[in-house]
This record gives C-alpha cells, sequence and structure tokens, in this order.
C-alpha cells in the first residue's frame, strides 16, 4: 500500500510516500481502508520532540471503510463507514489503511461525509474536554477563545456556544468572518488589538493558540476565572506544566489540558455535527503525496480550519 514514512535522511522534506506492507488486524483490530484524514499539531509537535510511531506514519483523525475485523471485535463489521482518533494507538493513518483497536474508533453518520468525520476526533474533543472538564464552562459565561480561527479553535467557538456562554474569540483578520459566522459574540484581531491590555475580564479563557505569557492570560481572568492551556508554543505549554500550579495559588487557576481519547465524547460531539448545530471548518484538502506540503503549511500556524489529506 502506499503511505506517508517519516525519514529524516529525506530532509528538507521528512515525510515521504513510499510502497509499504499493507497493516494486518490482531485479533482486538480493525483494518480501514483510509478515505480522509485531518492534520493535527499532534502530528508535527511529535516529530519535534523525537516521538515516532513505530511503523514512521503518522496521522491520527481518519475516517475510512472497515476492511476486516479480528476475531474479537464485537461493534464492527466489514462495510461499516467508522473515523477515530488512532493517536494512541500508534497514529498510522496518512496511508492506504490503517489497523486500531475497536475503542478508538466510531460509526460516522451517513449524512456527514468521510472528510468531515476525519476532522473532527482530536480537535473537538479538545475541545470539548478543555472548556467543560477543566474550564468547566457555565451558561452566561464570558468566554474567551485565544486561537479561534483554527481547527480546536472552531470547534470551540461553536461548543462554547452550545454551553450557553458570550464568547470572545481570538483570531487574524482573515479568519474574522469565519469565526463570526460560526457564532462569536465578538472577534478580537490579535494584529491590531492585545487582549491582555483592554482591562476586560473573562471567567474562562481557553488558549489553544498565542505568544502571551502565563501572566498575562492571568490578569484577563476574573476573581474566580480559569485559564485552560489547550495548545500554543512548546515554550508556553512546558511553562505551563511547570509553573501553573504555582501561579494556581489562589482564586484564579491555570490548567493544562491533556486529551484523553473517550468514544462518548466523540460521539456527543458526533451528534452535534450530525444534527448540524456543530460544523466542522475544513480550510485545505491535499492528495495523499503532497501531505509533506500540508504538514509544512500546518506548522505556520494559519490555517482556517482543519487540513485534510484525502487518500480516496
Amino acid at each position: 500500500m502506499k503511505a506517508v514514512v517519516y525519514d529524516r535522511r529525506n530532509s528538507p522534506d521528512i515525510l515521504t510516500v513510499k510502497d509499504v506492507e499493507k497493516p494486518v488486524p490482531q485479533d482486538n483490530e480493525v483494518l480501514v481502508k483510509i478515505h480522509a484524514v485531518s492534520l493535527n499539531a499532534a502530528d508535527y509537535r511529535s516529530m519535534q520532540v523525537g516521538i515516532i510511531p513505530k511503523r514512521k506514519i503518522f496521522g491520527a483523525d481518519i475516517a475510512g471503510r472497515v476492511e476486516k475485523v479480528g476475531k474479537n471485535i464485537e461493534n464492527f463489521k466489514v462495510g461499516d463507514e467508522v473515523f477515530g482518533d488512532i493517536a494512541r494507538a500508534g497514529f498510522g493513518g496518512l496511508a492506504e489503511y490503517a489497523v486500531a483497536p475497536e475503542q478508538f474508533l466510531a460509526l460516522k453518520p451517513s449524512n456527514v461525509s468521510f472528510e468531515d468525520a476525519a476532522a473532527v476526533p482530536m480537535a473537538a474533543v479538545t475541545a470539548l474536554q478543555a472548556l467543560r472538564d477543566l474550564g468547566n464552562i457555565q451558561k452566561g459565561q464570558k468566554v474567551l477563545i485565544c486561537g479561534a480561527g483554527g481547527g480546536v479553535g472552531n470547534f470551540a467557538v461553536q461548543l462554547a456556544k452550545s454551553f450557553g456562554a458570550e464568547v470572545t474569540a481570538v483570531c487574524s483578520t482573515e479568519n474574522a468572518e469565519i469565526v463570526r459566522s460560526i457564532g462569536a459574540d465578538t472577534v478580537i484581531d490579535y494584529k491590531t488589538e492585545d487582549f491582555t491590555k483592554s482591562g476586560k475580564h473573562y471567567d474562562l479563557v481557553l488558549a489553544v493558540n498565542g505568544n502571551h505569557s502565563l501572566f498575562a492570560y492571568k490578569r484577563t481572568l476574573t476573581t474566580h476565572g480559569v485559564i485552560v492551556m489547550a495548545g500554543g508554543s512548546l515554550a508556553q505549554l512546558f511553562s505551563t506544566i511547570i509553573f501553573g500550579s504555582l501561579l494556581s495559588i489562589g482564586s484564579k487557576k491555570i490548567r493544562h489540558l491533556s486529551t484523553k481519547h473517550n468514544r462518548k465524547d466523540l460521539e456527543l460531539v458526533t451528534k452535534l455535527v450530525e444534527a448540524g448545530k456543530v460544523k466542522p471548518i475544513i480550510d485545505r484538502r491535499y492528495p495523499l503525496d503532497r501531505t509533506a506540503e500540508a504538514m509544512r503549511y500546518i506548522k505556520k500556524g494559519h490555517a482556517r480550519g482543519k487540513v485534510i489529506i484525502t487518500v480516496i
């Protein structure tokens, strides 16, 4: 089969399309014929820190059709249309076929395309867990989403509105129209305005992207406000992990999200997508043989929503 393989020797394009052996599902695995894959920061950040999948094939968010099932599989059969986040199963989505344990997959709704389904798993579940689990979002709260123009940010805006929050979105000029169209009450262009110096305060700040210090974010909080760091630069993430608990002494809290795969959360978001209440925003589509180009694009941090690799 064709697969996009990580190869440092092939610099500067360390992702190369090669012919590799088609995977064989084990007793507790499903073999999926891939139709679409979405790229995530988890892909290139894993490369940056040297966490390389065993087969050197990245790609976590997949959508496709079940080709074969192991003898212990109970929830899926050949021909089922499925999607899911297979990062914790060792990645492997950037290929014509991938295997994964069934707990990482869910049935794809018939009215949701393969591309839209591939856009959902990691980004939408990250947004949901950040807002609901760490942010304890409540109806009527003032919520600020920094990095609202990207994949996680797009879902966060829509989910925050579904919780009944008043949403302020921080993004670039180019993303402002899209962010307004998905429900943001107020849009701040970070190129012309620094929200950390505006004097306005928020009950919940979700930092998906941005270059502000933890102290700057903390200034924007109400008395019992919460900051959830779910992205940003590696320096920001390490700073949150190291100093977040120290800076959380008092009523204002800083929390770091480590997304946990949860089929119930995936199915919850999927129902919203199926009902048209949450819409995946897709910026660009690339064929499998242009994955390296697509990865370079998302690493720049300016994607308007999700970037999709179409395999079929």
